[in-house]
């Protein structure tokens, strides 16, 4: 399988056509309603969920011999998560019976639609509640992470999915992606400046202004900002692989202990940060840490595979549970499911093998979403 660096060399032109379709849905009306600032904001993913989403999307333009790996990952993130919570698949039409056959029937539901790819954090809908019972559905116009892989399909996705969940529709002029976001649902967000203020989504927005629409939208009241790294992965340093609110006041955030990993410096950047920043309630923050695997187990998708994600940052809360990945490295496995088993001592935490995943630069986080519980 070639790198994901590589493929988006492969689409570049593809992208560009994905790019004018995102901006124009052409989809059934959906009622459309203007934020009022203050009037909506983004819980914290700890809180309950009425049901998670996952895009079963692999297809073998990107992944290749991967595919079947990909697909197989996939379902057994969904039979995971529906032990805890319903869960809403989307697939191709042509590909339903395959998706059953991998995600299973028990508290599953299928919708079916066109899609480029898996990664439904960053395609879905990001959901926000009124206070009233108002269920909201956020879209920050994908464009395949500053036109870097086609997304004509994607870019529809999270009007989708606020049809499905009968949300009201807010679109946001802003580009961005739901795993670039990280809120304590108190009015406090954490967002990398490398994958917002980038000129491969908002060439024309001030960092400024780029906040003041994100706490406009998200309902916050402070964002805390981490450098990121522009051009090192796909998304442009996604928030959801360097920290994690778990829960108000309390982060834990990605190390790398590997010198010779590019987010070696980055991350330690990110904790000096997080060390000395207070919430938007004037706290300082309680940090934690967790490193990434210096040992993964070898594999056709780790192998000579720069794109290849290993962290165990990346995971998904879900209702009574964590779902985390496990890489094979016996010690360092042991000690993120001891962390976040100290740090979640109310849900049961589990480690899914996911190197097919991972081989393509994500995570559990990065191929799930998930609708509150109004």
């Amino acid at each position: 399988m070639s790198t994901r660096r590589e493929f988006i060399k492969q689409v570049s032109v593809l992208a560009g056509v994905g790019a004018a379709a995102s901006f124009g849905l052409g989809l059934t009306p959906l009622q459309v309603h203007a934020a009022a600032q203050g009037s909506w904001r983004m819980p914290d993913e700890g809180d309950r969920h009425a049901q998670a989403f996952i895009a079963f999307g692999a297809q073998e333009a990107i992944w290749e011999d991967f595919t079947g790996d990909v697909q197989a990952a996939l379902g057994g993130i969904a039979r995971t998560i529906a032990r805890y919570e319903p869960v809403t698949v989307f697939c191709r039409p042509l590909e339903r019976s395959l998706a059953q056959e991998h995600c299973g029937t028990a508290n599953i539901t299928y919708v079916t639609t066109e899609l480029d790819d898996i990664w439904m954090r960053d395609t879905g809908a990001n959901f926000v509640i009124d206070g009233q019972g108002g269920l909201g559905a956020v879209d920050f116009n994908f464009n395949g992470w500053g036109d870097k892989q086609q997304h004509a399909h994607d870019a529809h996705l999270a009007a989708q999915v606020a049809d499905t969940a009968d949300a009201h529709y807010l679109r946001s002029e802003l580009v961005g992606e739901g795993g670039g976001i990280e809120v304590d649902g108190h009015g406090t967000g954490i967002m990398t400046e490398s994958s917002w203020i980038n000129r491969n989504r908002n060439p024309d927005w001030s960092k400024a202004d780029v906040e003041q629409e994100l706490k406009d939208r998200l309902g916050l009241r402070k964002i805390i900002w981490l450098p990121g790294i522009k051009g090192k992965d796909i998304t442009d340093a996604h928030v959801d692989f360097y920290a994690r609110f778990v829960k108000p006041g309390v982060v834990i955030a990605n190390l790398d202990n590997d010198p010779e990993s590019y987010d070696y410096n980055v991350t330690r950047a990110h904790l000096d940060i997080l060390k000395n920043a207070t919430d938007a309630e004037g706290r300082k923050l309680q940090v934690h840490t967790v490193s990434p695997p210096l040992n993964p187990r070898k594999s056709q998708f780790s192998r000579n595979n720069p794109d290849f994600a290993a962290g165990y940052i990346n995971y998904f809360v879900i209702n009574g549970a964590v779902i985390a990945p496990e890489f094979g490295d016996k010690v360092a496995d042991a000690k993120a499911f001891a962390l976040l088993s100290g740090l979640y001592p109310d849900r049961e935490v589990v480690q899914l093998n996911i190197d097919a995943i991972s081989a393509g630069g994500g995570g559990i986080h990065c191929v799930t979403s998930h609708q509150p519980l109004v």
